[in-house]
């Protein structure tokens, strides 16, 4: 469907646009400055938004654990059989 010398006038023209275009040296470098400064800023929003989650959780289950009667959360809730020797301990926690 396409003329012989259409590819060679398509290839001509091509050329001469681009022999109009001027490539700047610095460009890549430029180019990849930014790169890199976006992939820090990434990973230090990351870095922080992780503590700041961490911290969080570490506050609520602090507060939780405030919140809590001592006298009705034992470690070992077991009843015990028989009398308690001099000694021994029966109870972990707080009285």
């Amino acid at each position: 469907m396409t003329t012989p010398g259409a590819d060679e006038r398509l290839r001509e023209a091509f050329d001469a646009l681009a022999s109009g275009v001027r490539a700047d040296p610095e460009a890549y470098r430029r180019a990849s400055a930014g790169w890199r400064r976006r992939y820090r800023r990434r990973r230090l929003v990351l870095a922080v938004l992780a503590a700041l989650v961490f911290t969080a959780a570490d506050a609520v289950g602090l507060w939780a654990l405030s919140q809590a009667d001592p006298n009705t959360h034992v470690i070992f809730s077991d009843q015990v059989e028989g009398p308690v020797a001099p000694g021994q301990v029966d109870r972990i926690g707080q009285p």
